[in-house]
C-alpha cells in the first residue's frame, strides 16, 4: 500500500494490518536471507506496549564476515560498481519506487518497533527515505572527474571512484530514513554496502534490502547484518576488509568506531553524534508565536529522540515570561502521548524502558539541581505499560546544570534567559556538541553575525529544521565529523586517483 492509500486508513485499520504483519528477522547476505551462524536470537520489543514483537537473528564476528566477503566479491566484480550510470539510476530511481509502494509495511514496522508516531512515519521518514534515494540517484551520471592543464607532452586526469565495501551503521530513532541517508550515497557512487541497523529497531532494514533486490539489484550490493552493536557493529568496524564505517549514534560510540578503525586498516570513517541544540529567541524576533510553536516542536517532535533536538532554549529576558506562556500552552495542545497506530496520536512512547529510566533519571537531576518543573515530568498516566515520558519543561535553568549540557534524548526541553546576544552566543557555544542552532530575529545583521560566529554545522533563521536534499547534515565538535544527505556525501564514499600520462 502507497503513501496516499496508507494516510488514509484510521487507527482500526492500522491495528487490522500491523496483527498480519509478516515479519522477517534473518540477516540478508549476498541476495538471501540467512539464520546467523551460531543460531543465537535477541528480542526486540513494542516500546507502546512492553510486548515482544520478534526474535531477531543475533550476529557475530563470523556472520559479519560472511556479509563483507559477499560484499567485497559483488564489488570486484563490477556487477554494480561498473555498471553503467543509467543503469544503476534505474536501479535506484525503481529502489525509490518500491519503497513509496509499501509505505504502509514499513510505516508498521517502524511505529511498532521503536514507538514512532504512524503519522509521522507516512509524512517524515517514509517521504525522506524515498526522496533521498531520488536524489543520490540523479548524482550517479553527474560523479566527475577531471582533467588539468599541463604541458603539451603530457596528459593528466583525476578519476572519482568508488571505495568499495562501506558498513552503515545506523541509530533506532529513524530506522529507515536514516539507513536511507547511509546506504543511499554510497550505492549510488557503486560501493558494495553491509547495514547494521540499531537493535533496538531492527525490522525495516530487512524489508529495504528486499525491495533493492526487486528492483534490480544484483545480489551482495546491499547486505543486512542484524545483532547488538558491540557484537556485530564492533565486528564490522573493525573489520580488515571493510573500506569505511558511516556511524550514526551518540559521541560515546562515534569515538569508538574511530578507535575500531585505527586499530584496523585505518578504514575511513565519518560519525553523526550527539547533539544539545540551541534556539536563541530575541526580543524581536519577527513572530513569538511561531518562534514559540517551532520552539516546541523542535523538543518534543519525535519524543525528543532526536540528534539536533532543539533542547535548550535561549530566552531574551525582555520576552521571557511571555514566551514561556505562549511555549506551555503550545505544548499543551500539539503534542499528547498515545498509541502510535493511532493518526491522533503526535508523540509515542520512548524506544525503550533503558531510555524511559534515563530520560526521567534527568528529570530527577534537574529538580535537585534547582530547576523549575513547569511543565510534564513525569510518565503520562494509563501509559504505565508503555516507555512513555510526558513532554517536559524547566524554567530557570542555568548553564552548568547538567539538564542544560548532557543529551537527554527524550521530550526535555530547557529555557535559559540572556540579556545580551553575545551572552546568548557564548551559552550556545559553551558545549562538546556543535550540530545545529537556530535564531529568531528581526535584524538581518544580528543574523548574519550569529550565523557566523555559532559554533554549529546547521543553523536555522527564524525557523527551526528546515531545509532540504541540498542541505548538509553533520556537525562541529564532538557532534561527529562527515556530513549527510548533500552532493558532499558523495565526497565520503569515492576516493581520487591521480592519472598522469607521458605522451612523448
Amino acid at each position: 500500500m502507497n503513501l496516499d492509500q496508507a494516510r488514509k486508513l484510521d487507527k482500526k485499520s492500522f491495528r487490522k494490518y500491523a496483527d498480519k504483519l509478516k515479519l522477517e528477522t534473518r540477516n540478508f547476505i549476498d541476495g538471501k536471507f540467512v539464520d546467523a551462524r551460531k543460531g543465537r536470537k535477541f528480542e526486540t520489543i513494542n516500546p507502546a506496549t512492553g510486548e515482544v514483537i520478534a526474535s531477531v537473528a543475533r550476529s557475530d564476528a563470523s556472520d559479519v564476515d560472511l556479509a563483507v566477503k559477499a560484499a567485497r566479491k559483488a564489488f570486484k566484480s563490477g556487477v554494480w560498481s561498473r555498471m553503467a550510470p543509467r543503469d544503476r539510476m534505474t536501479v535506484i530511481y525503481k529502489f525509490a519506487q518500491l519503497i513509496e509502494e509499501n509505505a504502509l509495511q514499513f510505516a508498521l514496522l517502524d511505529s511498532t518497533d521503536m514507538g514512532k508516531p504512524i503519522s509521522e512515519m507516512l509524512n517524515i521518514d517514509i517521504p525522506g527515505a524515498v526522496m533521498t534515494f531520488q536524489y543520490f540517484g540523479e548524482t550517479i551520471d553527474k560523479i566527475e572527474g577531471t582533467v588539468t592543464s599541463t604541458a603539451s607532452t603530457e596528459f593528466h586526469y583525476i578519476l572519482r571512484q568508488p571505495l568499495g565495501v562501506i558498513g552503515c551503521i545506523v541509530p533506532w530513532n529513524y530506522p529507515l530514513m536514516m539507513a536511507a541517508w547511509k546506504i543511499a550515497p554510497a550505492l549510488a557512487a557503486g560501493n558494495s554496502v553491509i547495514l547494521k541497523p540499531a537493535e533496538q529497531s531492527p525490522l525495516s532494514a530487512s524489508l529495504l534490502a528486499k525491495l533493492f533486490m526487486e528492483a534490480g539489484g544484483p545480489a551482495g550490493v546491499l547486505n543486512v547484518v542484524q545483532g547488538l552493536g558491540e557484537e556485530a557493529g564492533k565486528a564490522l568496524a573493525l573489520h580488515m576488509d571493510v573500506d569505511k564505517i558511516g556511524f550514526t549514534g551518540s559521541t560515546e560510540v562515534g569515538k569508538l568506531m574511530m578507535v575500531y578503525a585505527g586499530q584496523s586498516n585505518m578504514k575511513r570513517v565519518t560519525t553523526e553524534c550527539g547533539g544539545k541544540t540551541p534556539q536563541i529567541i530575541t526580543a524581536d524576533a519577527p513572530d513569538l508565536d511561531m518562534a514559540a510553536q517551532y520552539a516546541v516542536n523542535g523538543i518534543y517532535g519525535n519524543q525528543g529522540e532526536v540528534c539536533n533536538a532543539g533542547s535548550r532554549i535561549l530566552v531574551d529576558a525582555k520576552v521571557h515570561d511571555e514566551f514561556v506562556a505562549k511555549f506551555l500552552e503550545k505544548a499543551k495542545a500539539s503534542f499528547n502521548p498515545g498509541d502510535p497506530l493511532d493518526p491522533a496520536t503526535t508523540m509515542g512512547p520512548l524506544v525503550t524502558k533503558e531510555q524511559q529510566k534515563r530520560v526521567l533519571g534527568y528529570i530527577d537531576i534537574a529538580k535537585k539541581e534547582g530547576a523549575k518543573l513547569s511543565l510534564g515530568g513525569a510518565v503520562p498516566k494509563g501509559l504505565e505499560k508503555g516507555c512513555y515520558v510526558a513532554p517536559t519543561l524547566f524554567t530557570g535553568v542555568k548553564n552548568d546544570m547538567r539538564i542544560a549540557r548532557e543529551e537527554v534524548f527524550g521530550p526535555v526541553g530547557t529555557i535559559l534567559p540572556f540579556k545580551k546576544i553575545d551572552q546568548a552566543i557564548e551559552i550556545a557555544n559553551d558545549s562538546i556538541y556543535g550540530l545545529a542552532a537556530s535564531i529568531w530575529t528581526s535584524d538581518v545583521s544580528l543574523a548574519h553575525k550569529a550565523a557566523r560566529d555559532i559554533e554549529a554545522g546547521i543553523v536555522w533563521v527564524n525557523c527551526f529544521d528546515h531545509g532540504d536534499m541540498t542541505s548538509i547534515w553533520g556537525g562541529f565538535k564532538q557532534s561527529g565529523m562527515g556530513r549527510d544527505k548533500c552532493l558532499e556525501t558523495l565526497t565520503t564514499v569515492t576516493q581520487t586517483k591521480s592519472v598522469w600520462m607521458h605522451l612523448g
